[in-house]
């Protein structure tokens, strides 16, 4: 009886672990390898796109995350990407819990899955040197602006307007 009983414990623990015990509202996340900056940028082709990278044991991105949430909330019209790019070992529970809690889990999340993550950063931008935050503001002609450390929501709103305009 015991044993059936431990059986039965254990079977009920392995299903807590299995991905279609998640929630429905928890963060998918991709893991960014060789080749996936080129298929993202494929993806937004033509659309203002905001890409973000950040980690889970980045002081300012614990609180600059929030912000975001709010931003994307506001403009469903920009593409908001995220990337996770510690330099630690990426950790999936830590990583959507974080984008959960900050309202980015609809955005599209990706988190760094190549140990060798110096190649996947060279492979955003060569001149890189893995500090975050990090964002990049991708205009619809492809044109992108790196902003270094925090972003500030009202320079992500300017250049957001001046999208519009261009569009016009």
């Amino acid at each position: 009886m015991k044993r059936l009983l431990l059986a039965l414990i254990f079977l009920i623990a392995c299903l807590g672990e299995m991905p279609f015990a998640q929630t429905p509202s928890a963060s998918t996340l991709k893991p960014f390898v060789r080749g996936s900056w080129q298929q993202m940028l494929r993806a937004h082709a033509g659309r203002p796109t905001l890409v973000h990278f950040w980690g889970v044991t980045c002081g300012p991105c614990k609180i600059e995350l929030p912000l975001l949430g709010k931003f994307m909330k506001e403009h469903p019209e920009l593409d908001i990407v995220m990337i996770s790019a510690d330099l630690v070992p990426n950790l999936d529970g830590p990583t959507r819990a974080m984008l959960e809690k900050a309202g980015l889990a609809s955005a599209e999340n990706w988190i760094f899955s190549d140990g060798f993550v110096e190649r996947l950063r060279f492979e955003i931008d060569p001149a890189w040197q893995g500090d975050i935050p990090r964002t990049l503001l991708i205009a619809r002609d492809g044109t992108a602006t790196t902003i270094e450390g925090s972003a500030e929501i009202q320079d992500i709103e300017k250049w957001l307007d001046q999208q519009k305009v261009a569009s016009k």
